[in-house]
């Protein structure tokens, strides 16, 4: 389907693909590997024909229409998300519209005969070929399914785009993708902006998507659960695998190993050999075989070792001072910002964090995990209840927003050098060799450094002082898989504490004991790994939940089997039906209360003053239009017969 041929790609002098060939054939799912830089996503560039080769070709039949997700792109504006998710039926509509119009054009013509008559009907089957390509289900159905696949609220999908992050249009744009049902899918980095559950949705769609992939990714698992094959580019050479990543790994391990015991063996008969014929050189009675030897030296077939890019981050934290026993403590807190207004992100929440444990922050975005980092680092105090952070606790923060909080007209040398005390300041160039800033990248500035390496960057800071709590706000974003491996055994024997918010699975495996989970405005504390709390999760999804919780809700209403009911059953379904009612009576005074909070709001959305923040509180309105939903449906489910 898509064939690659002797394809090189130069510039200034350096050449990033070196004459490289391969073909993907149809339903093949490929991974496309390799380190920030070597030019992975300039393949799938060359591919969309959005970029040309210095030489070369890339060939695909001209009828496949393909799905091409960028790291970097622009998102629509003016539109809901159902309605900018629905522009992606577009051909469809067209489609569907057209077929009409031949029908009807056929119903009203008798020239059964003609050419043009003959043209119409052969149109119009392959219209009817097309459009049966397409699922049954209605284009809204399909839309609102892949949205709420992809982690959006059924309650979501009638705000403007505007008024979500650019993560969450990354997301609507996936789903345009997906519900263009393209023959071809390129996926670059399409779970960087994914929570955990979502990323499983995409799994699936992925493993049952009938056509062509080529997946780029950091997300090891998500690489093995979704590709077959795996192609590695590095130094400008490309090594074809028909294996899944984890796969790969190992026999690309065995292939160097290979590699070089052939290599060592002939080495050492090249040496020999060459020692005999100097030896025997100018003696008459060995001149045939000395001539013989230099022949089969001469048209030897000398083995090569694959050059390999070994260059990665070697991190290795200082050690933490001592703590006191708890490091971060949270009790029964209200969590939220005050301005423009105010909006509570999470109630009753309960978090105790002691020395020398690795947590994890897990949840759908927007829930409030990088709300609580806030709180640890003081930027936010509770509405209500406590939030402390521990004695003698040195936080070092690695925030998402690296843009933010990194100067974009220092260089990358001068970013350590303006925190940098003692003796550290003279082995600044080693730690940021470390992190691969060596030669002149030293001197780049910030502002035109790429994602991985301001995340690199911003790792680097962090080494320069001994904390003893590490705050990471999803760190490895944009880090390629060897980094994160690197980052991960750091982390593994840092000493003191760690706070990681993350959705990639495979780097929190094995990493932390301890799993927070934010959803719902709550805070739910699950200990074990985090295979352990996808286990859990599977067993007690929504569904399951409200399955185990029929018989409790119906007791008061079951009907009695035996006329000899005990007076403690009676006394029971009494003391049921009183919860029950009470609880009905504190859902109809927060849902008056919540129905006045949106009436406020529709009237300052209505006519807004100019130091209004319209997209923060549409964010709310939408927020207090969801909890409303929510607690409509608690009420309606809490009936007394």
């Amino acid at each position: 389907m898509i064939s690659i041929s002797d394809l090189t790609v130069s510039f200034g002098g350096f050449t990033l693909l070196d004459s490289i060939n391969f073909h993907i054939s149809e339903k093949e799912k490929v991974g496309l590997v390799g380190k920030n830089g070597a030019g992975k996503s300039t393949i799938l560039k060359l591919i969309m024909g959005l970029q040309s080769p210095t030489s070369g070709k890339v060939m695909m039949p001209s009828d496949r229409k393909i799905g091409y997700l960028p790291q970097i792109m622009k998102h629509s504006r003016g539109k809901s998300v159902i309605e900018e998710a629905m522009t992606a039926f577009a051909e469809h509509n067209e489609l569907n519209i057209r077929m009409d119009r031949i029908s009807h054009e056929l119903a009203n013509r008798t020239d059964y005969e003609s050419d043009g008559y003959h043209k119409l009907i052969v149109e119009l089957n392959e219209i009817g070929d097309r459009l049966r390509i397409y699922p049954l289900e209605s284009p809204r159905v399909q839309a609102e399914k892949t949205l709420l696949g992809l982690g959006f609220r059924k309650g979501e999908l009638d705000r403007m785009t505007s008024t979500f992050s650019h993560g969450w249009n990354m997301r609507i744009e996936l789903a345009k993708i997906l519900l263009r049902n393209p023959d071809i899918l390129l996926l670059d980095e399409p779970t960087n902006h994914l929570d955990i559950e979502s990323i499983q949705w995409l799994e699936e769609y992925l493993k049952s998507f009938p056509g062509a992939l080529i997946l780029i990714s950091h997300d090891r698992r998500f690489l093995d659960n979704c590709t077959n094959r795996t192609v590695e580019v590095m130094l400008g050479k490309i090594h074809d695998y028909k294996v899944p990543y984890s796969q790969f790994v190992e026999l690309r391990k065995e292939r160097i190993a290979q590699q070089r015991a052939a290599y060592d063996n002939q080495q050492r008969m090249i040496e020999k050999t060459e020692e005999f014929i100097e030896k025997f050189r100018y003696k008459p009675t060995k001149s045939n075989q000395v001539q013989s030897r230099i022949k089969q030296l001469e048209k030897l077939e000398r083995i090569e070792i694959d050059e390999e890019d070994l260059s990665a981050i070697t991190v290795r934290f200082p050690s933490a001072p001592r703590s006191g026993d708890v490091v971060f403590f949270v009790k029964d807190a209200t969590i939220g910002y005050s301005k423009p207004r105010k909006k509570i992100v999470l109630s009753g929440a309960n978090i105790t964090i002691r020395r020398g444990e690795k947590v994890a922050f897990v949840g759908r975005n927007g829930e409030g995990k990088t709300t609580v980092m806030r709180l640890l680092t003081g930027e936010l105090t509770p509405f209500e209840g406590e939030a402390v952070v521990g004695y003698n606790v040195k936080t070092g923060y690695f925030a998402q927003n690296q843009e933010d909080l990194l100067d974009k007209k220092d260089t990358v040398y001068e970013t350590l050098d303006k925190i940098a005390v003692g003796d550290v300041r003279t082995r600044l160039r080693d730690i940021l060799g470390a992190f691969l800033f060596r030669g002149e990248d030293i001197d780049k500035k910030v502002a035109v450094l790429s994602g991985g390496e301001r995340s690199r960057l911003a790792m680097a800071k962090l080494i320069l002082h001994p904390y003893n709590l590490l705050a990471l706000d999803e760190p490895t974003n944009h880090m390629d898989l060897r980094s994160k491996d690197v980052l991960k055994q750091a982390l593994q024997k840092y000493d003191g504490t760690l706070i990681i918010v993350s959705h990639d699975r495979d780097f929190l495996d094995g990493l932390v004991e301890k799993i927070y989970e934010f959803a719902d405005g709550q805070v739910k504390e699950h200990l074990g790994g985090v295979d352990d709390f996808l286990y859990r999760k599977k067993i007690s999804s929504l569904r399951e939940i409200e399955i185990k919780q029929q018989p409790t809700s119906q007791a008061a209403s079951a009907p009695v089997k035996e006329k000899s009911s005990t007076y403690e059953e009676q006394k029971y379904l009494s003391r049921e039906e009183r919860r029950i009612k009470n609880r009905r009576q504190r859902l109809e005074n927060e849902i008056s209360s919540l129905e006045e909070e949106i009436s406020a709001l529709e009237g300052i959305l209505a006519s807004p003053s100019p130091e209004d923040d319209i997209v923060e509180i549409t964010h709310k309105y939408q927020d207090l239009q969801l909890n409303l939903e929510t607690k409509m449906d608690e009420w309606a489910s809490l009936t007394i017969d």
